[in-house]
């Protein structure tokens, strides 16, 4: 695997509850149309936890059918046991995706011969290469460099999101890289620098609003340009806090609601966000140049 650069964790628009597959391709279209390097079905940021398995089959199957060839698609398929992961990610091969994201068991706090064996049965079984995903201040457990090292040999599993915005742990996976397994960033807030430091790219949710921004962002560092990247990823600061003024992915479902894809509704337990922040969001998207900026009062 050669995939480098943004790679966007999709929000999943609803409609009354119900998928709104049409919002869902226009979001996909924008992503192409940013230069975004591939797209996460059904992650965290895509509620894939509240999905049934068939909206997940009718979410990849109509992703595959929009971007027909042009990207990469990749599923959430990672849940609490590790047979209902295999499962899961079968049903992802089935209905197209290209890889799986299969992020560490929530709640169960596995140890760490736990995870090496749960990763290395999806691996075995589930039929389709797999990303790694650590991210313990969702999942109360931490899956670490050395248990990533047993794993990274093993042929089909191709890569590591790390959401642990830790310089000092991002250098210790950098160090396992190499042509099968691949090292990005999950933290928005502090990707730039990883990606300096040779990680392969960033699995954003700022993507979702700003593709071209991120994705530039990306090829900057990249290319090593420090002082390019500093200025380019203070015009983003402000997205960022944005993103976290609530739990993901309710701040960025109601950005993508501002800029007419899909409503800004998740799904219970989480609600919409709070009106105290809605001016604030705005702005935001003024300064980025996605909203007309409103007229001064007369």
């Amino acid at each position: 695997m050669n995939l480098s650069g943004s790679i966007c964790a999709l929000a999943t628009p609803f409609r009354n509850t119900d998928l709104d597959l049409e919002a869902f391709g226009r979001l996909i279209e924008y992503q192409i149309a940013g230069g975004t390097s591939a797209v996460v079905v059904a992650g965290s940021t895509g509620e894939g936890a509240s999905l049934e398995a068939d909206e997940l089959v009718r979410l990849l199957e109509h992703a595959v059918r929009v971007v027909d060839g042009r990207m990469p698609v990749i599923a959430g398929s990672g849940l609490q046991s590790t047979r209902k992961t295999i499962e899961q990610t079968r049903l992802a091969r089935n209905a197209g995706a290209d890889l799986a994201l299969v992020v560490v068991p929530a709640y169960v706090r596995p140890t760490q011969e736990g995870l090496f064996r749960h990763f290395q049965e999806v691996a075995d079984s589930a039929g389709l290469p797999i990303l790694l995903y650590n991210v313990p201040s969702r999942t109360a457990c931490d899956l670490l460099p050395e248990t990533v090292a047993r794993l990274s040999p093993h042929p089909a599993i191709v890569g590591i999101k790390e959401a642990v915005a830790d310089p000092l742990r991002m250098r210790e996976l950098l160090g396992l890289r190499s042509q099968g397994f691949k090292v990005y960033s999950g933290d928005d807030a502090t990707f730039a620098h990883a990606v300096l430091g040779g990680a392969d790219g960033v699995v954003s949710v700022a993507a979702n609003v700003a593709p071209n921004a991120v994705q530039d962002l990306c090829a900057l560092a990249a290319k090593g340009d420090a002082a390019a990247v500093q200025a380019a990823n203070a015009r983003l600061t402000d997205l960022y806090d944005m993103l976290g003024v609530e739990p993901n992915p309710i701040p960025v479902k109601w950005l993508l609601h501002k800029l007419e894809m899909g409503s800004h509704w998740p799904r219970l337990p989480l609600l919409p966000l709070s009106a105290g922040y809605h001016s604030q969001a705005e702005q935001v998207l003024v300064r980025l140049g996605l909203l007309p900026v409103a007229p001064a009062a007369t």
